[in-house]
């Protein structure tokens, strides 16, 4: 089975084709195919290649499979003995890829 290491977002991701995986919001709609060229390594079950830092021409493509966003998180600041108090909510955009292939 191959596997490759991409970054996108800020994160790095280890990937298989068939994989779906929830990343960081990318500017694509429904539907779209995306490239990732930040791949890090590709793994298969002979050999192992390692880029310094990314691997020249290696690709790893995806189809967007919907944007959305998270569960809500609660952020709640208090002082006390001073009456503040403040709740805020944040919902963290997310794009939900399935992966096609990796070309290495």
């Amino acid at each position: 089975m191959k596997h490759a290491i991409i970054v996108t977002g800020g994160k790095q991701y280890r990937v298989a084709e068939g994989d779906q995986l929830f990343i960081e919001k990318l500017e694509a709609a429904q539907g779209d195919e995306v490239v990732f060229d930040q791949v890090l390594a590709v793994i298969d079950d002979e050999n192992a290649v390692f880029g310094a830092p990314v691997i020249a021409n290696a690709t790893v493509t995806a189809n967007v499979l919907k944007n959305g966003k998270g569960a809500k998180v609660r952020v709640y600041k208090m002082k006390p003995k001073k009456g503040y108090r403040k709740t805020q909510g944040h919902r963290q955009p997310y794009t939900k890829v399935q992966i096609v292939t990796i070309n290495a």
